[in-house]
């Protein structure tokens, strides 16, 4: 799940200032920073830069970083690409004390374990004496705090969750699209029924009929990306539950709002037919391959699927995800933090806000891969589109379902402020496997693991 709902395309591989790290208002660090666009020396400097990503992100990523070159010639930056074992490398610099400057972290692993340790920066303070990039300017939950008011990380290329379906399927099957509007979204059943219409046995018969056989399924109606959990994590949200209680005392996926968004997920499968199990999924390709193939009708990915869509010649569009009580849809990406054993943490500041810059990384959201990390991106028309016009992974149902739902709609993904989120995870996602396979009730499942998942609960990062 972790790798699921918080390494999406960016997966080669949402008080008081002073925080724990020690950079606060009085901390050498803070007395660097500075509300102008003026770096503080014009001194030589070099800054490493670790990341992972694929060689196009990575050529993507060098443009970002000539750019701030030209505009800084003192400053260097040495970019070391790393696309495997990012975790385990980027660890083994950290004990060598041989950190980069600038990395990009990943919430669901690593970032959180070193925050608590005390190796990040707090950006809080650059961000706050800012005068080109406030808080007010970034998107919802790309800011990434390992308690209130100590900022590790911040997104540079969000994505969120939507519905995308192969539009000459819905015609052959003679089903209405879904609309765009999250106002006007699928409810949930409005959604199965869809799923069952679009879901045809080996003989022709859909889901619907009382004559259809659910093991001689030819074309399902719908399946979820990144594996089975992936995506499903937006419908406990949608249905007003979370993985902890408000307070972050309690466990919380055995309470009736998430375990009612459980077992309806697990419905699809096991009462409906409409969506692939775990075993059947294996054979199921990917969403570009799904839709192309005509193997599956809708598929619930991230916004990053556009990229591999676009490069296809499949007839789809994008709508909000189906609604169980409220529209919402995760943000997830990697983050950019900086280490505070930085000698120069006023122009790796500098560098990040350079890697948030959407001109920097224009290619990466005009071919679809990622958002952009502004908010100014998604309100203002001109801007919208040097990152959207003339783009085949920006179909026309693309600002109401993925711009207007990231700015209205969205939610942080649950590794960004469940503390202890790795270990809860190793004991729920065995239990869920008994749901998905129709073994367990979301309630029994979800009622035998609690007393276990609640020993190993520490709170939310969210919560003073």
């Amino acid at each position: 799940m972790t790798a699921a709902i918080a390494l999406p395309a960016c997966s080669s591989k949402s008080e008081n200032p002073a925080s724990s790290d020690g950079a606060g208002a009085s901390s050498p660090e803070a007395s660097q920073t500075s509300g102008s666009d003026e770096l503080a020396s014009n001194d030589p400097v070099t800054l490493r830069l670790t990341l992972w990503g694929s060689p196009g992100e990575v050529q993507t990523y060098q443009k970002a970083i000539d750019r701030f070159h030209q505009k800084y010639p003192n400053i260097t930056v040495k970019l070391e690409h790393i696309p495997t074992d990012y975790d385990t490398k980027l660890t083994t610099m950290v004990a060598g004390n041989q950190e980069p400057d600038v990395a990009m972290m990943e919430s669901g692993s690593i970032a959180f374990p070193l925050a608590e340790e005390g190796k990040f920066l707090n950006l809080q303070q650059f961000v706050d004496s800012d005068s080109e990039l406030s808080a007010d300017r970034l998107i919802p939950n790309i800011s990434y705090y390992s308690e209130p008011g100590n900022l590790i990380g911040i997104a540079p290329g969000p994505e969120t969750f939507s519905l995308y379906y192969n539009v000459d399927m819905f015609k052959d099957a003679g089903v209405t699209p879904p609309s765009a509007k999250a106002a006007e979204a699928w409810t949930w059943d409005q959604f199965v029924e869809a799923a069952k219409k679009l879901t045809i046995d080996e003989n022709g018969k859909n889901a619907s009929d009382p004559d259809f056989n659910p093991k001689k399924i030819k074309q399902f109606g719908v399946n979820g990306a990144n594996g089975w959990w992936g995506p499903w994590s937006n419908f406990i949200f949608s249905n007003g539950g979370d993985f902890l209680s408000a307070d972050g005392k309690t466990f919380g996926l055995n309470q009736p709002e998430a375990v009612e968004a459980l077992q309806k997920v697990a419905d699809l499968v096991n009462v409906h037919h409409v969506a692939p199990s775990p075993v059947q999924s294996k054979n199921v390709p990917g969403t570009n391959v799904a839709l192309q193939t005509k193997k599956v009708a809708m598929v619930i990915d991230g916004q990053w699927a556009n990229f591999d869509l676009s490069n296809t010649n499949v007839n789809y569009d994008v709508a909000p995800l189906p609604v169980m009580k409220t529209p919402i849809t995760t943000v997830v990406c990697g983050m950019f933090s900086v280490f505070k054993s930085t000698k120069h943490p006023q122009e790796a500041w500098g560098l990040v806000k350079a890697l948030l810059d959407p001109e920097g990384t224009l290619e990466l959201n005009q071919k679809g891969l990622w958002m952009p990390a502004l908010k100014s991106w998604y309100e203002d028309p001109s801007l919208i589109e040097k990152w959207t016009a003339n783009s085949k992974g920006r179909t026309p149902g693309y600002q109401d379902a993925v711009i207007d739902m990231m700015l209205g709609y969205s939610h942080q993904t649950p590794t960004g402020y469940v503390k202890n989120f790795n270990k809860i995870m190793d004991i729920v996602n065995p239990a869920l496997d008994k749901v998905w396979l129709g073994q367990q009730t979301a309630q029994q499942a979800m009622d035998a693991i609690a007393e276990k998942a609640q020993a190993q609960v520490k709170g939310r990062r969210d919560v003073k």
